[in-house]
């Protein structure tokens, strides 16, 4: 059988089953019409989640035209979904193209500010912008323009414990608004490796929360003190024994639940992280698995000691307080296009992802985080295109295919088709608070012909 292969002992989906539910699951026509928000030439790129704000009436976004160009993207505002009506919130300051930049925002569970991925402030064309040179970055709405630093940053030894040494990015809440989950690529270990054979940089994920970093001799510029303590979860090698559960690279990662998830033994895992990581099977080939690092309620209380900061040629070291548990086992390993972040459903009983069925296209499953059979969620007659988010209540998921947005019950698999085929459409589609409502990316040409990326809204209820 092609496709994930998932090699647990309770297969859900043959390929008999698969083909019924597939024509069972008639793609129906639900078309609503869709209003655009913006119309200013500039990109409009909203992030893969978190864009609404708790109230359901702003969208935040950075103006972006495409999702690669997060250098060039200079400044941060938010649309009213009812009036239209645009506030700027932060503009950097001598924007080029190769810096210093700002995306990816979000706004913070409670709506008082929010959180976007930042270069350092003198990116140039010298000493351009990049993966390793951008941190997070905090503005409250209602005191915008005034920038702080969320993680700490130190590329001098010897290292601060508690600070990094090169870039986060891809910014995420937990439910409760008071730790910050990222992707990390480390500039010491990026400069090491030109000198170093057996040095590499590789990216991984961690956390911040709250409590605030001094950088002894910070210069504002390359290294500055935060107000959140930052700790990696994911040690990665350069070269993953075959067969093993080693992974080369952690990423794109999600919190499970609002508050955690159940465990097999009935206890409560109040924060956890599902995200993917790069092994190597025993044939050699590399694949995307799904990973779970459980967090320990008093892993505050458990830090300590310069081991965290790093060295030259180490990455900050991995708190032992944490416990990661490999989830997925499959033969293919999940997609790695079109690119996307793991989801949870609010309660954290299940964690969605991508793979290809049996036919060769993209489709979403879910996984239990306690090890539960995986399940094969969307049944369509396209490859889902872009990233997905599951609804305020769990039971639906949105995302593009076909050129079209879509929604799908994850209960029962039956989707349904939201708009036309008429526009270029990008990103990810997210979901109001309320559930009550859609925000997605689409292309739209000005009178020259031009094409910037705009919002669009559209007002939703259950078929």
């Amino acid at each position: 059988m092609k496709g994930i292969g998932i090699s647990y002992t309770k297969i859900f989906c043959f390929g008999a089953l698969l083909a019924l539910l597939q024509s069972c699951s008639i793609l129906t026509k639900h078309k609503l019409n869709p209003v655009q928000l913006t119309f200013d030439q500039q990109g409009h790129c909203i992030n893969s989640t978190q864009c609404f704000s708790p109230d359901g009436q702003w969208i935040v976004f950075d103006s972006r035209n495409h999702d690669t160009l997060l250098a060039s993207s200079g400044e941060i505002k938010m649309v009213n979904v009812l009036t239209k009506e645009q506030k700027l919130l932060y503009k950097t300051g001598h924007q080029t193209e190769y810096g210093p930049g700002a995306g990816a925002v979000t706004f913070s569970p409670d709506g008082k500010r929010v959180l976007f991925l930042s270069g350092i402030t003198n990116a140039g064309k010298a000493h351009p912008y990049t993966i390793t040179r951008r941190s997070g970055i905090a503005v409250e709405i209602g005191q915008p323009m005034i920038p702080v630093h969320m993680d700490a940053r130190d590329i001098r030894a010897p290292y601060t414990p508690g600070a990094l040494r090169g870039g986060t990015h891809a910014h995420t809440w937990s439910g409760d608004g008071q730790w910050i989950s990222f992707t990390y690529n480390d500039y010491v270990l990026q400069q090491a490796e030109k000198l170093y054979a057996d040095v590499k940089d590789l990216r991984t994920i961690g956390i911040m929360f709250p409590q605030r970093v001094a950088v002894n001799d910070a210069d504002g510029i390359e290294n500055f003190s935060g107000e959140m303590f930052s700790v990696l979860l994911a040690p990665v090698v350069p070269d993953p024994a075959p067969g093993s559960d080693e992974i080369s690279k952690a990423f794109d990662e999600c919190w499970i639940g609002t508050n955690g998830y159940r465990k097999k033994d009935g206890s409560w895992q109040k924060k956890a992280i599902a995200f993917q990581g790069m092994v190597r099977d025993s044939n050699g080939k590399d694949k995307s698995e799904i990973f779970i690092a459980d967090i320990p309620d008093n892993l505050v209380a458990l830090l300590g000691g310069d081991a965290f900061s790093g060295t030259g040629k180490t990455l900050p070291s991995v708190p032992e307080a944490v416990k990661r548990t490999r989830i997925t086992f499959t033969e293919n390993g999940i997609s790695l296009l079109p690119r996307h972040w793991l989801r949870s459903v609010p309660d954290g009983s299940l964690i969605g992802f991508l793979a290809k069925d049996y036919k060769g296209l993209v489709q979403l499953f879910g996984v239990s985080p306690d090890k539960g059979e995986v399940k094969q969620l969307s049944f369509l007659e396209h490859s889902i295109a872009g990233p997905f988010n599951f609804s305020p209540d769990g039971k639906w998921a949105a995302f593009i295919s076909d050129g079209s947005i879509f929604v799908c019950n994850i209960q029962n698999g039956q989707s349904y088709r939201l708009t036309g085929q008429n526009g270029e459409l990008a990103g990810a589609v997210a979901w109001s608070p309320k559930g009550d409502g859609l925000c997605y990316n689409q292309y739209v040409p000005d009178s020259n012909g031009i094409n910037y990326l705009h919002i669009f809204y559209i007002k939703w209820r259950k078929p």
